[in-house]
């Protein structure tokens, strides 16, 4: 069941580089980037790098990885994956999500019994939204 709102980010793609796919008739593009926002009402940063190609025409898979810094230096890290579509803007993209997190003791530790799910787009000027919930 959806669960609460728990973050909300903004940022920009950082980097892009086409990587080989598994056979010869496929490519993978490696994206990163960098957004600022909340996770659990906590202001911070997020970094991340994902991996995405196209499982058949107009669905795109991807999974990724990445870091989430807090304004007073508490992180969490997150791996997560998930499905998405090119948007048929530049190198638009929008995605649906979960992801799993890993923090310490601290303010973030609720994440740690989290199944987390989440909306991320991609504009054709390189500008990232993310919108993520609590999965009850």
């Amino acid at each position: 069941m959806l669960g609460d709102k728990i973050g909300e980010e903004r940022g920009k793609t950082t980097g892009m580089r086409v990587l080989p796919g598994d056979d010869f008739r496929h490519v993978k593009l490696e994206s990163s980037f960098q957004a600022s926002g909340t996770l659990l009402g906590i202001q911070g940063t997020d970094i991340g790098t994902y991996v995405s190609w196209e499982r058949v025409t107009g669905q795109m898979y991807a999974e990724g990885q990445g870091i989430f810094i807090t304004n007073d230096g508490e992180s969490t890290i997150w791996n997560g994956h998930g499905v998405g579509r090119p948007i048929g803007e530049g190198m638009g993209v929008t995605f649906r999500f979960s992801v799993a997190f890993q923090a310490g003791q601290g303010k973030l530790a609720r994440l740690n019994g989290v199944l987390v799910i989440g909306e991320h787009a991609t504009d054709s000027n390189d500008n990232v939204h993310t919108v993520t919930w609590e999965w009850k």
